[in-house]
């Protein structure tokens, strides 16, 4: 297809949006959402080829994303964290920068406090049945998911997700997500804290231009559109999966696809990596024995004395944290003999301090000897049914979901899967995590006028047939 006809036939980027991809930046901008490049594109029988940021270094080709990009997020640039000889910075004005650019951050700051009753009701939902399992659950990645899922949607649909977020309009969720990605946002050496997010599209399919807009500049949502279920499109999402995680979910990432049914993709992303500031020396390490709930057994352990620790306790547990280095903290949550941590995510008191440990009244500071096992944890999570407890249903229902500001009136649509991977794994040196969490919209096809009921209520046959269409086997039911 000619790429003056792709145009055409999508109908969702703006003249202005064209207008900038026949430029060169001469020089780009702090806080810029999307980066144009020179319109490689056409040669790809795409609008637009757009510059990719990739700061986790993978076997990805970036020729595939680009074949299906109709834009690609630009992160804000951040200066790198000096670098020191003998703990010595040795570039006075490289530090400088790099301080100016924690500063242009702060003005993001605080504007989750309002989010505790959200990440304590999701937490307990979808953390509360794993007596055996490990999980893992991200609250800021599903939140940011919800919250572009709830741009996309109007009326009740749209009205319960609002509910669920603890926001009194989409203009003030729009703003605080907005605000709360660029407070987490970190990418300078020290440390890696990226939140990605994407949309993936049918080629076949007309969407509001104006909700794509949106989820681009405020949600530095990458976009890309192609033949759902093709192998090239689900190669370029695998990749991207991969790319936005830094190749830490590939367990999951592996079975990545996305279904000829599919309408619209959804999806949002978190990587992290720090250092812990002050690492365990390995040649403290122990083997100790573990009691889970399937039985006693042997495990690595790292241990530590921290002269002047943060001791914390509620009525049913005990906490410490570790601090990582130019980021926040790890805390340890240990539910009090005779509590499980079941236990303790129903308890009002322990999720407060779950979520908000900063600021818990009970502590005090005192030497603690940290001792706690070598990890690597990960989980699939399907959401529908912790959100349905939630209050969140109109969404998965094709009757009452109305996705009416993305998708034409006259298309059904409904939420047929939402699903959480992610992972965490600690060791001597620090902590590396991710996760992503996929939305998957479905529709169904306008039927054609005419119709019949055919119900095999009878004896029938069947014939299956080869790649060459001969019949491999033929058979008659009569009774089945």
């Amino acid at each position: 297809m000619k790429s003056d006809k792709l145009q055409d036939a999508m109908g969702m980027v703006d003249e202005a949006l064209i207008e900038r991809a026949n430029k060169i930046p001469k020089k780009k901008s702090k806080f810029r959402h999307i980066r144009w490049t020179a319109p490689i594109a056409a040669a790809l029988a795409i609008i637009i080829g757009l510059g990719v940021f990739f700061s986790m270094k993978g076997n990805n080709n970036p020729a595939i994303l680009n074949t299906y990009a109709v834009s690609q997020a630009e992160y804000p640039e951040m200066a790198k964290y000096p670098a020191s000889i003998g703990g010595f910075v040795y570039s006075e004005e490289d530090y400088d920068k790099w301080r100016d650019s924690l500063r242009a951050q702060e003005e993001y700051m605080g504007q989750g406090e309002n989010l505790a009753g959200f990440f304590q009701s999701t937490a307990s939902e979808f953390l509360g049945e794993c007596e055996t399992d490990n999980k893992v659950y991200s609250p800021l990645n599903v939140y940011m998911a919800l919250s572009m899922l709830c741009e996309t949607a109007e009326g009740e649909t749209r009205q319960q997700i609002l509910d669920l977020l603890g926001a009194e309009d989409i203009e003030t969720l729009r703003t605080q997500a907005h605000a709360i990605w660029n407070a987490n946002y970190r990418d300078d050496g020290a440390v890696t804290s990226i939140l990605g997010s994407s949309l993936w599209l049918d080629e076949e399919l007309e969407y509001n231009k104006d909700v794509i807009n949106t989820l681009s500049e405020n949600y530095y949502a990458s976009v890309f559109r192609g033949r759902m279920g093709s192998n090239g499109y689900n190669k370029a999402y695998a990749n991207w999966l991969d790319e936005q995680t830094g190749g830490l979910l590939k367990e999951y990432t592996k079975d990545a696809s996305l279904s000829p049914e599919t309408l619209l993709n959804l999806v949002t992303t978190i990587y992290f990596q720090a250092k812990w500031d002050g690492e365990f020396e390995a040649r403290d390490n122990t083997n100790q024995t573990f009691h889970s709930t399937t039985g006693d057994a042997l495990y690595e352990f790292m241990n530590q004395r921290i002269t002047y620790g943060d001791y914390y306790w509620g009525e049913k547990f005990s906490a410490t944290k570790k601090d990582l280095r130019e980021s926040g903290s790890m805390y340890f949550i240990l539910p009090d003999e005779g509590y499980t941590p079941q236990d303790l995510l129903c308890d009002k008191e322990a999720m407060s301090f779950i979520t908000a440990g900063k600021g818990w009244e009970q502590n005090k500071s005192l030497r603690v000897n940290l001792s706690i096992p070598k990890f690597d944890v990960s989980s699939d999570t399907d959401l529908i049914s912790g959100l349905k407890n939630l209050g969140v249903t109109d969404c998965f229902d094709m009757k009452s979901a109305d996705f009416s500001p993305l998708l034409s009136d006259k298309t059904d649509a409904c939420i047929d899967s939402i699903n959480h991977k992610a992972r965490v794994t600690i060791d001597e040196k620090g902590v590396t995590a991710a996760a992503y969490t996929e939305l998957h919209l479905a529709g169904s096809a306008m039927p054609p006028e005419d119709e019949i009921d055919f119900v095999l209520d009878r004896p029938f046959i069947f014939v299956i047939t080869g790649t060459d269409s001969l019949p491999l086997f033929i058979g008659v039911v009569n009774n089945p």
